[in-house]
Parts: structure tokens; C-alpha cells; sequence
């Protein structure tokens, strides 16, 4: 190839014109190499016209920068949900002059069917092997130089979380880009044979070989099938006549006869190619993995995560020891002084009222932000990064799934669940990474309802900390809530109910510069996020308490959390939560430091507010992802029926002499 080629590449990296994207399963270290390739400065912006978020960033091979493009997850270029359709659709517009396939080395026989599907496509492509450290320890040995040949394209073996074959990588990226690939069918047989007639029928020109589109509309894609009637001249209908040809000549349902045409190809291809060390049996971290997935020794250590991560760690040191430190000898001691200090010349009390007192922007909006939510987020977010780079919430799935199904949802949608204990408003989007839209309605709703966000949570467990029985009835409500809810919706919503397929990463002790980058990021975009909110309700808390609105929408709710048993006085706090949640729980947490809640009011306040209305950040994101009409739906149902848990509730507590 001549070595002017491979300069012109170069070139055209150190201009920044080259496109390269990433592609692979989940839990395969995709993001981490991206990480690895790109450092810190990335752009995360929504593929047009959808709400899927697909992360950008400049990374340095060979000398010079090239565009690198990190796609969400997926199993084959079949998608099953909006996620994988995002990735269908960069990959099939022909816009990457490299695709990489990133695979994980221990699980060859799934990975490679969709190396092959990519293969057909024709683009330069590469195939990055990597978690091939997890591969040694488990004694699982690649001939890479013979799965090299038999595809037909460089594969570098790799461990991208270690930056082992990074280098390689990027060099490899630069000579497939100076080379035209010829596309590699493997089919054979019935599928062989559709997949050549429907492609002679074809005469537009399109961005990928025409090949691989017949593949997907053998296999009954309709986006597939509107863009080949888009581009041929008699609108598709000579090849749709041969596609309903082929499907009847086939003897099984052609997106079975598909797959299985793939995974027979690359079982040809491996023969050889994988071997097993002198290590046959798994180490202990391993059995330790599939232990966390099976109930009898799941269950318990997901009682004991929870206890020190949610109880001891979020509740007790975040939302105890610096919610604390952070009201009483920052603020109160130091911060709030001074600033009546500075406010007080103001001459006017009702512009002095906007910024100091009890609805002012900085002592109540940036103190609850500050001393109040953020080191509860901050504690919850680093508890969560180390579940996630231990690799433990795929058996937690798992453990999980059998019971999920029983409420309509499956194992995969633990992810948004246990992610919305951090926050809603993020769960609320990763929802649409679960398969089925009756799965992201249902999720969608539980989420709303019965899921408490970080602040929230880590407030009402420093709250609840020294009476273990309030604590126990208020998770126990939620529970309830929570399966009670999902069952009976999950029996009158229609639709298919979901699939279970994810891939396990192994078990590893989480590496702190990881854990640290994460926690940071979600940190950052979440005080962006929460603290104009918290300023923005205190404005219009100030609107309300200057026009007499406020005192108006407060007397409108004493009555309902009078019939609750509970204090006028928490009408304000209902109100708060309907800016906010985590506001609300604020406010909850300072109606109890003032010793106006007896156990009973505490414990009711608590389950009510962390069942009512979801706050106005996570209900936008509802009607975004789920539609106007739905997301109206799922708010008239939670307003009143927290407020009836909360009158139950407040009857049986009392009827046992509390």
C-alpha cells in the first residue's frame, strides 16, 4: 500500500478529518477506552432528532487527532430499543472512515456474530480484544494472529482500563483507514442465497454495501426498508417482491435463519483460534460473582450494601456528619451572619428579602444546595461509582430479574432503578435503554413514584436514623408501593413483556482514579443542574411570599395534610417538594430539627413526600421521553394516591397506639 497513503492519513488526522467510531455490547469497556483515547474534554449532545445522548471527543493516534465517537451498546445491528437504533444509524450512514469494534476477549463466541455483521458493511474496520488481562486470569488463551487472518482485519489485543495496547490500537486505526476494504458475506445456504437475489435488484448507490441492508430487511427492519424505498427508482418494490420470495423459500423465520447463519459463520472462524491456559479453574472472584447472583447468598449481601452504603455511608456520614458540619458551622455559624450583615443596609426589606431570610436566593436556595443536598449526592455518588467499577450491577440484575418480572420489567432496568436513587431526572432518560415501551412506561412510573433521589433519601434516613421503627415502616412502604403499583400496571398496560440478555463484566477491586472521575463528573452535572433550580424556587417562593400566593397555595393544602394528621406547618414543605424533591426533604429536615413532628407525623410526612409528585426537573424529562398525555397521566395518579398512602397510613399507626 503505498507509504504515500498511509502519509495522506496521517494528514488528514493531524487535520482532524477523520471519524472514528466505536462499537460494541455493553459492559465490554467501551467508554473506558474512549475515556483512555480522549481524556476529559468530550461534548455529550442528543443524536438529531432523538433524546439519546452520544459522546464526542478528540483523541490522539499516530501523531495526529481524529474525531472519536463513542455509540451506546448493543448486541447486533438488529436494534431492540432507541439506543441501539442510534448506533444502527451512525454505522449504516457511512460517516466513520474506521469503525471499532470493541469486544470483550473472555467472551468471543457472542461477541464475534457481530464483528461479522459489521464485516459486511464494507467500511475500514478494526477489532479491539480488550479486558485480555480478566482473559489471562482466567486461562483463556487467543490466537490473535489467526482470528486476525480469518477476518480479514487487524485485531489488537488490549486492556484499555490498564492502557495496555492503546498505542497499538491507534496505529492499527490509521493503516485500516489507509486501505479500502472489500465487504466479507459469510452467509450460506437458504440465507446466501436471499441475501444475492434481493441485492441484484438493488440500483441505488448507498453509504454502507447494499449487502448488509438486505441482511436487515430479510429480517424485517422498517427503518432499513423505508431508506431502500427512498433511494431505488421504482421505490423498492422489485426488491420487496423478491424479499417475500426468499422469506417464503426459507424453512424458519428469517431473523432466526439470520442469526444463526452468523453464529455458525463464527463458530468456522474460531475453530482454533481459542484455548484454555494451564488455570481450568475459576479463582475465587468468580465463584464470588456467581454467589452475588444467586439468592440464597445474594440477597444478604445486597441487605449488607445497602446498610453501609445507603444507611451507614449516605445517611449517616453524608446527610449526618456533613449535612451537619456543613448547616451548623458553616452556614448558621459563619455564612448566613454574614451575608444579613451585608443585606442589612439594603433599604428596601422586600428586595433584602430576596436574598437573605426565610425564602432568600442565598440563605435558604444556596444553603440547601450546598449544606444540604450536595454532600448527600456527593457521598451517594462515590457509593455508586464503586458498585459500578466493581462490576456488581450486572448481578445484581440478575438477582433481581425473577422478581422484576413479576411487575413487568426485567433484570436490565435494575440500572435505571438503582441509578435513580441518585438521581430521577438522569434514571428517567436511561429508560430508554430497556427494550419494550411497555418496560419504559412502567419504569418510567415507578421511578416517579417510588424511588427517592439521593438527597432525598440520604435527608429521611439521617431523619428516621434514630427511630429504627419509623425507618422500618417507611422502607416497607415503599416497597409495597413499589411492587403493588408495578403489578397491578404491569397486568392492565399492554404490550410484550421484556427480554433478559446483558453481559457480565468480571468482578475487580474498583481503580480510585475511576471511581474519583466519575463521582466528579456526576457531581458537576448535577450541582449545574440542581443549583439554578434551588434558586430559581426560591425566587418564586420569595414571588409568592411578597403577592400573598404563597400563604394562599399553603392554606390550599393545609386541609389535605390536616386529614393526614399532620401540622400546617408541613403544607409548605409539600410545596417545596413540588419545585424539588430534594427540596421538599429539606424542608422536612429543619419542620423536625424545630421538634414540631411527634414519630407518627415524622414517619408519615416522610412516606408521603418521598411518594408525591416528582419534581419539575424529572417531570420535563418524563414528557420528553415518555410524551405529554402519558406523563399528565402518571402525575394525576401519584398526586392523589401519595396523599391516600399517607391518610392509610396515619390511621393504622395510630389505631396501633404509636
Amino acid at each position: 500500500m503505498g507509504n504515500a497513503s498511509c502519509h495522506g492519513v496521517k494528514a488528514a488526522a493531524a487535520r482532524g478529518g477523520l471519524k472514528v467510531v466505536l462499537v460494541g455490547s455493553p459492559n465490554v469497556g467501551k467508554s473506558a477506552l474512549f475515556n483512555r483515547l480522549t481524556g476529559a474534554y468530550v461534548t455529550v449532545s442528543n443524536y438529531p432528532g432523538t433524546s439519546v445522548e452520544v459522546t464526542r471527543g478528540t483523541a490522539h493516534l499516530g501523531g495526529g487527532a481524529v474525531e472519536l465517537v463513542d455509540t451506546p451498546g448493543l448486541y447486533a445491528l438488529l436494534p431492540t430499543s432507541e439506543e441501539e437504533r442510534v448506533t444502527q444509524r451512525i454505522v449504516l450512514s457511512g460517516e466513520a472512515d474506521v469503525v471499532v469494534h470493541v469486544m470483550d476477549a473472555k467472551n468471543l463466541p457472542r461477541m464475534l456474530p457481530l464483528t461479522l455483521e459489521l464485516s459486511e458493511l464494507g467500511v475500514p474496520l478494526v477489532v479491539a480484544l480488550n479486558m485480555m488481562d480478566e482473559a489471562d486470569r482466567l486461562g483463556v488463551e487467543v490466537d490473535v494472529g489467526l482470528l486476525s487472518r480469518r477476518l480479514g482485519v487487524e485485531v489488537v489485543p488490549m486492556a484499555a482500563i490498564r492502557g495496555r495496547g492503546v498505542a497499538e490500537l491507534g496505529d492499527a486505526v490509521l493503516r485500516a483507514a489507509a486501505r479500502r476494504r472489500e465487504p466479507a458475506s459469510r452467509f450460506m445456504n437458504g440465507v446466501g442465497e436471499a441475501v444475492g437475489r434481493v441485492r441484484e435488484r438493488l440500483r441505488g448507490v448507498y453509504a454502507v454495501d447494499a449487502r448488509a441492508l438486505v441482511a436487515l430487511l430479510l429480517q424485517g427492519d422498517g427503518e432499513v426498508a423505508a431508506r431502500i424505498r427512498d433511494t431505488e427508482a421504482d421505490g423498492g418494490a422489485e426488491a420487496g417482491r423478491m424479499v417475500s420470495e426468499a422469506i417464503a423459500d426459507l424453512d424458519a423465520p428469517p431473523a432466526y435463519r439470520v442469526a444463526y447463519e452468523r453464529r455458525r459463520a463464527a463458530d468456522v472462524v474460531l475453530e482454533g483460534v481459542i484455548g484454555r491456559g494451564g488455570r481450568g479453574v475459576a479463582p475465587w472472584v468468580d465463584r464470588l460473582g456467581r454467589a452475588l447472583s444467586r439468592p440464597a447468598t445474594g440477597v444478604p449481601v445486597v441487605l449488607v450494601v445497602l446498610y453501609l452504603g445507603l444507611y451507614k455511608f449516605v445517611g449517616g456520614f453524608g446527610a449526618g456528619t456533613l449535612v451537619d458540619f456543613l448547616e451548623r458551622v458553616v452556614f448558621e455559624a459563619h455564612v448566613n451572619p454574614f451575608l444579613e450583615g451585608v443585606f442589612g443596609h439594603v433599604p428596601w426589606p422586600w428586595l433584602r428579602s430576596l436574598f437573605v431570610g426565610d425564602y432568600g436566593v442565598l440563605t435558604l436556595g444556596v444553603r440547601y444546595a450546598v449544606a444540604i443536598v450536595l454532600p448527600v449526592v456527593g457521598t451517594f455518588f462515590l457509593f455508586f461509582s464503586v458498585l459500578e467499577d466493581s462490576g456488581y450491577f450486572p448481578r445484581l440484575a440478575l438477582l433481581v430479574d425473577r422478581v422484576f418480572k413479576r411487575i413487568g420489567l426485567s433484570g436490565r432496568a435494575v440500572i435505571p432503578m438503582v441509578l435513580g436513587f441518585a438521581c430521577d431526572t438522569m434514571a428517567t432518560m436511561v429508560t430508554r435503554t430497556l427494550e419494550t415501551r411497555r418496560e419504559r412506561v412502567l419504569a418510567t412510573l415507578l421511578l416517579a413514584l417510588a424511588i427517592p433521589c439521593s438527597a432525598q433519601l440520604g435527608v429521611i434516613v439521617a431523619i428516621l436514623a434514630s427511630n429504627p421503627l419509623a425507618m422500618a415502616v417507611w422502607a416497607l412502604s415503599l416497597v409495597g408501593t413499589f411492587l403493588l403499583v408495578g403489578a397491578i400496571t404491569a397486568r392492565l398496560l399492554p404490550g410484550e413483556s421484556a427480554t433478559f440478555h446483558m453481559e457480565l463484566p468480571p468482578l475487580r477491586l474498583p481503580r480510585v482514579s475511576n471511581v474519583l472521575t466519575k463521582t466528579y463528573t456526576r457531581m458537576h452535572w448535577y450541582f449545574l443542574e440542581v443549583l439554578p433550580l434551588f434558586l430559581l424556587a426560591s425566587v418564586l417562593l420569595w414571588i409568592g411570599d411578597l403577592t400573598g400566593l404563597l400563604a394562599r397555595a399553603i392554606s390550599a393544602l393545609t386541609p389535605v395534610v390536616s386529614a393526614l394528621g399532620l401540622p400546617a406547618q408541613t403544607a409548605s414543605v409539600f410545596l417545596f417538594g413540588f419545585f424539588r424533591r430534594d427540596y421538599g426533604a429539606a424542608g422536612l429536615y429543619e419542620l423536625n430539627r424545630s421538634g414540631l413532628l411527634d414519630p407518627v407525623q415524622l414517619t408519615v410526612a416522610a412516606v408521603t413526600l418521598t411518594l408525591f409528585i416528582p419534581c419539575i426537573a424529572q417531570f420535563l424529562m418524563m414528557i420528553r421521553e415518555r410524551g405529554v398525555k402519558t406523563a399528565l397521566g402518571m402525575l394525576v395518579f401519584i398526586t392523589p394516591f401519595s396523599f391516600g398512602v399517607g391518610y392509610v397510613l396515619n390511621q393504622v399507626l395510630r389505631g396501633l397506639g404509636w
